[in-house]
């Protein structure tokens, strides 16, 4: 899991990012305007931040040029607009930016660009001294925890022990309608379970589209929540 900042004046982009980064198991922090952006850098360590140029109060460009100043930009940060020339991307990466998303960002776009400024923040996060013992550890936590989801129902448990012919963790004598439904849930709760509560990796293993998974869930009472990956 990575800590994320999003800097966006539009409250709606916000919302996107950070209910796609948070389905992907990151921690994210929002700030609306530079104002809070600074207060949130001062506060806290970030291993990326999603920066937009346009603001009303101070642009992105003008905050990252502030952050490279007093030496804060110690993380990868991608600039993000739907209105920024060349020049400008180009500027931005001159003074210290790690890349560019131009909106409206699309979601293969934007895990692709949160994945490499990531790469990038564990190879500058590499070199401090003591960081390989602490990454070891740290993936073998991750690998310890798959085993310890809670959200895996036991009729789904019971069916992969016993093979595809268990059936007897569901109650058959039920309305059919009622009996999908439960399947349903034990389904997608398994699935969720499996990719560390990543909606992306279950829509694709399921071959739903992101937003018809959404509502499905929240139709079968699926608690997000409990699939996140700590």
């Amino acid at each position: 899991m990575a800590n994320i900042l999003v800097v966006d004046d539009e409250l709606g982009i916000r919302d996107l990012l950070s209910e796609i980064l948070n389905d992907e198991g990151h921690s994210v922090d929002l700030a609306e305007n530079a104002t809070q952006a600074r207060s949130a850098r001062l506060s806290s360590n970030y291993d990326l931040v999603l920066l937009d140029i346009w603001m009303p109060d101070t642009d992105g460009v003008s905050l990252l040029k502030e952050w490279a100043a007093a030496g804060q930009l110690t993380m990868p940060v991608i600039m993000m607009s739907g209105h920024a020339t060349i020049d400008t991307a180009v500027e931005s990466t001159r003074i210290g930016a790690f890349s560019f998303l131009e909106k409206p960002i699309t979601l293969q776009k934007l895990l692709k660009a949160v994945e490499q400024g990531l790469a990038r923040s564990s190879a500058q996060a590499a070199a401090a001294p003591g960081h390989a013992v602490a990454e070891a550890g740290g993936n073998g936590a991750a690998v310890a925890e798959v085993p310890h989801h809670h959200a895996l129902s036991a009729a789904v448990r019971v069916a992969a022990d016993a093979g595809p012919e268990q059936h007897q963790g569901f109650d058959l004598d039920r309305p059919l309608r009622e009996a999908r439904d439960g399947f349903e849930k034990a389904y997608f709760e398994f699935h969720l379970a499996r990719e560390g509560g990543s909606m992306t990796r279950v829509a694709e293993k399921t071959g739903l589209e992101r937003t018809h998974l959404y509502r499905k869930l929240r139709q079968l009472g699926v608690d997000l929540g409990r699939n996140k990956r700590g």
